[in-house]
């Protein structure tokens, strides 16, 4: 087995929307800078995610030096979205649960609701260091995340997914396989160690970061939807409740909180501490 090293690393700007990739990135308390800072919520409030709107997929949020995002979609003009000032707040629900966010621009939620063919809004998260804590039953006090599903970084091994792409090709719907890492919207994702070694993980170092595992990611519709067409189809979902049931939840890959900030970068050494 190869030593381990970082191969990619994703951010989300918007969630739910297109990822992109970077050479490197800063690690923050609640994740990667520019990750989910910024998410779309509905007329009630309540976040909206490709679960949803599988389209969600296919727009992009490119980020701008001054914070802002820049919007682009199939068919849509372009739109430039400042930082809203955080005079006011509105509030929003993300997976049963309650966050304060900034209502970004009438343009913005008007380029929005058009592409998505629904009234939404878009929103911002000004301060991510007290907006939401962790789950308090996989956290330490004071441990904070953006609009990620629920933990600040969430990692992905290439070796499992191989396993993965074994396991459909043997199932009743081969023909959708093999599927790549994008279909799981890693933040981090490493090469070089066994299949499904992860599952043992509890702490880890990438390059100069040291991470705590917090619990294994369990999967949704979400990973069905080609995120380059935003067509759905049965895996890896089919194939994960199969193979990868855990607690009543299928899985793949672990939700991470960084022990301290630093910068990541691809090709960094990955050390398995615990």
């Amino acid at each position: 087995m190869s030593t381990p090293v970082l191969r990619s690393v994703h951010v989300h700007p918007v969630k739910a929307m297109r990822a992109l990739a970077l050479t490197e990135a800063e690690v923050q308390p609640w994740g990667l800078a520019g990750d989910r800072r910024w998410a779309v919520v509905d007329a009630a409030g309540k976040v909206v995610t490709q679960r949803r709107h599988p389209r969600m997929a296919l727009a992009t949020a490119e980020p701008l030096a001054d914070g802002g995002i820049g919007l682009s979609a199939p068919g849509h003009p372009p739109l430039t979205v400042e930082v809203p000032h955080p005079s006011a707040t509105v509030t929003m629900e993300i997976f049963d649960k309650y966050v304060e966010a900034v209502p970004a621009s009438a343009a913005a939620a008007a380029w929005l609701s058009a592409y998505l063919e629904s009234e939404v809004t878009l929103v911002h998260m000004d301060a991510p260091e007290h907006r939401r804590p962790v789950d308090p039953d996989y956290a330490l006090p004071g441990e904070t995340v953006s609009f990620a599903d629920g933990y600040p970084l969430l990692v992905a091994a290439t070796s499992s997914l191989d396993a993965l792409n074994s396991l459909i090709a043997q199932g009743d719907h081969a023909d959708e396989g093999p599927l790549p890492m994008n279909r799981f919207r890693p933040n981090l994702v490493i090469e070089g160690t066994a299949p499904w070694a992860e599952d043992d993980w509890t702490r880890l170092a990438v390059g100069e970061v040291t991470f705590r595992v917090a619990r294994p990611c369990g999967r949704c519709v979400v990973t069905t939807t080609n995120q380059f067409t935003a067509e759905r189809g049965k895996e890896p979902l089919r194939t994960l409740a199969r193979h990868r049931k855990r607690d009543g939840r299928v899985i793949f890959g672990q939700n991470l909180v960084p022990e301290h900030t630093g910068t990541v970068r691809v090709g960094d050494a990955v050390k398995i501490l615990d």
